[in-house]
């Protein structure tokens, strides 16, 4: 710190914060710590009382804490995100649509990792909303060394770090399964749920079938849904290990390359995931889907509405959180399930 005349402040970086008070009208901050002086606020500072002032002296290789959030939220910034304006050093992102918000882990952690630099963001792979709160940056310092900014964007890359996906996905098929739906012994409470889960990613769902038990039965409606051409095609029951459960071997003889049966997730462990030769996903959700409040469904429908393929490598990652605490009421997904 420096203690200089007001007069000769100009371009300097305020130490603390300057409080001003007018009797009756007003008592706050006037100007804040980190605050570069203009020669618009030199009369001002002067009718507060203030004849001198502490600095931080901008010597050549310093960057102030704003122009230095600037340099961070480039790193990050990328389409479908809207910018906060630099206040106190920090800048915040936020989604401008709905879709999937993807981080470049590895390279985040290399730049948290240098000194005096920090980002946050909100967990990866993860959905969101238009308004969300995606990411906030800025340095420590008040002033912070070129050098260290430069490492932190060695670190970064030449990519964002960021991503946001709108939703492209837009149309579903659905295959219920079980002959004792089909025989209207129970009334199907299943195909209810998914479509609500589906509006909720703006997918519509354009056409539904009852197949049956039955390995070609399955097939057969599988088929017969692949022929609608939608986005997706999504087949409900089915799915555990007893006899009558033919579903995962009606998807497979449709011709679908199965990327996993099974998942490290609680609830939804027998969930299957399949992809047709032109893209088209196809998924087998087992029943937990009907009645829980949170499942595998909730973790992998966004990445698919957003057409990112889902690897089997991509559902084994999702063990750790992948269980869910069953909390009543629910409160996913403002809760650890999934992250």
């Amino acid at each position: 710190m420096k203690l200089i005349k007001t007069e000769e402040a100009v371009g300097h970086v305020l130490c603390h914060d300057l409080t001003q008070i007018i009797k009756d009208e007003y008592k706050d901050a006037r100007f804040c710590k980190g605050h570069v002086v203009t020669a618009e606020d030199i009369p001002v500072l002067l009718s507060m009382g203030k004849e001198h002032l502490y600095i931080y002296e901008m010597t050549p290789g310093m960057v102030h804490e704003n122009d230095a959030a600037e340099r961070l939220l480039a790193l990050c910034v990328n389409e479908h995100m809207a910018r906060s304006e630099a206040k106190e050093g920090k800048i915040e992102l936020r989604a401008e649509c709905d879709g999937l918000f993807r981080v470049q882990s590895e390279k985040l952690l290399a730049v948290n990792t240098q000194e005096d630099v920090m980002i946050a963001t909100r967990k990866g792979s993860t959905p969101v909303r238009e308004g969300d709160k995606l990411a906030g940056m800025r340095v420590i310092p008040l002033i912070i060394e070129e050098e260290k900014l430069r490492a932190a964007e060695a670190a970064a890359g030449g990519e964002p770090l960021l991503e946001l996906l709108p939703y492209v996905k837009k149309t579903a098929c659905i295959v219920t399964t079980g002959s004792e739906v089909k025989k209207g012994i129970i009334q199907d409470t299943f195909t209810p749920v998914v479509i609500d889960k589906l509006k909720t990613y703006g997918i519509e769902t354009i056409a539904t079938v009852q197949s049956g038990d039955g390995v070609e039965n399955v097939r057969d409606a599988v088929l017969a849904m692949r022929e609608r051409r939608p986005d997706m095609i999504l087949c409900t029951g089915g799915m555990s290990v007893d006899p009558d459960d033919n579903t995962p071997g009606g998807i497979r003889a449709s011709g679908a390359r199965i990327v996993t049966y099974g998942a490290p997730v609680l609830p939804g462990a027998m969930f299957l995931l399949g992809y047709f030769e032109d893209g088209m996903p196809v998924m087998g959700l087992p029943g937990c889907v009907m009645y829980a409040g949170a499942t595998i469904f909730d973790l992998v429908l966004p990445r698919i509405a957003a057409g990112v393929e889902v690897t089997r490598a991509d559902v084994a990652a999702l063990g750790e959180g992948g269980l869910c605490l069953g909390c009543k009421p629910c409160h996913y997904p403002i809760c650890p399930f999934g992250k």
